[in-house]
């Protein structure tokens, strides 16, 4: 099987000086994670929801005065691509998404590098849920999980992923259990900067205690930080050390999830997506 049997086309594309908010609505619309910027009818970068999601908590004055809707793609997305041919093994796209780390690679054709498809983290794992293999969850050495508790704010969120160079964080009750997930498609898809331009906050009201006829009193409404659980997704899909890697992947394909939280009485670590493409590139051919 090589690249153009497993490769996504059509392609979405974006140019340079659109914005984001068009980028996000290109995304949820097409279910998708990244689109090509085009300039002059060549690819010049990708953005993806990761680049979304990690611009939007920084503290430079342009990012707090301007709207989500008068943001340039041009100035979140990722410069030059890595293009890949059609011709191309699936081990080889592998090998080029590791060692350059990046997520999609366009494919492009013939002397004119024309631009027919887009190969993805998500297209490699479909093909490795379609082998037969009986590598175990517990072979592809899962990392530790980046966890959170659900009521730390999305700054803290955002934080704790830059620190630790993770794509998702386990969001975890009072008793450790785990009870959600929250992704950067989470944090890139939702409404994360208010018309100041900053991170959102949430409404509450505080109440007096009831009056003597028992009457509740609203005293005044409180604006406090959007936390864990208001953004997190759920329920929480798991997986055992002991499951078939391939299942994983399946589960990984079925559900649009690039990472699933490995538990028995516990959280024991996170099985991602890179997991799945790093035991691809140890297959034969």
């Amino acid at each position: 099987m090589i690249i153009k049997d497993i490769m996504s086309s059509p392609v979405y594309i974006i140019a340079p000086d659109e914005n984001i908010a068009r980028a996000r609505k290109l995304m949820l619309k097409h279910g998708i994670g990244r689109l090509v910027i085009m300039e002059g009818g060549r690819p010049i970068g990708i953005v993806t929801k990761k680049d979304i999601s990690r611009r939007l908590d920084q503290t430079e004055p342009q990012w707090r005065r301007r709207p989500i809707d008068n943001i340039p793609i041009k100035i979140v997305m990722t410069e030059g691509i890595i293009p890949i041919y059609p011709e191309a093994s699936p081990k080889q796209a592998a090998e080029i998404m590791i060692e350059n780390n990046v997520s999609g690679l366009p494919v492009l054709r013939g002397e004119k590098k024309e631009l027919i498809g887009i190969v993805t983290k998500w297209d490699l794992i479909r093909f490795f849920s379609e082998q037969d293999i009986s590598l175990r969850v517990k072979d592809l050495n899962f990392n530790p999980a980046v966890v959170v508790h659900r009521h730390h704010t999305i700054s803290h969120i955002i934080y704790e992923l830059e620190r630790n160079s993770a794509d998702r964080a386990v969001v975890l009750e009072d008793n450790n259990k785990p009870v959600g997930i929250i992704t950067h498609s989470n944090l890139a898809l939702t409404e994360l900067l208010d018309s100041r331009g900053e991170l959102p906050g949430k409404d509450v009201k505080m109440v007096r205690k009831r009056s003597h006829g028992g009457e509740k009193r609203f005293r005044y409404i409180r604006e406090v930080p959007l936390v864990a659980e208001d953004i997190m997704s759920t329920p929480l899909i798991t997986i055992g050390r002991e499951d078939l890697a391939v299942d994983a992947a399946g589960i990984m394909v079925r559900e649009r999830i690039n990472g699933i939280p490995v538990v028995d009485d516990r959280v024991l670590g996170l099985l991602s997506g890179d997991h799945i493409i790093r035991a691809i590139m140890s297959m034969e051919g």
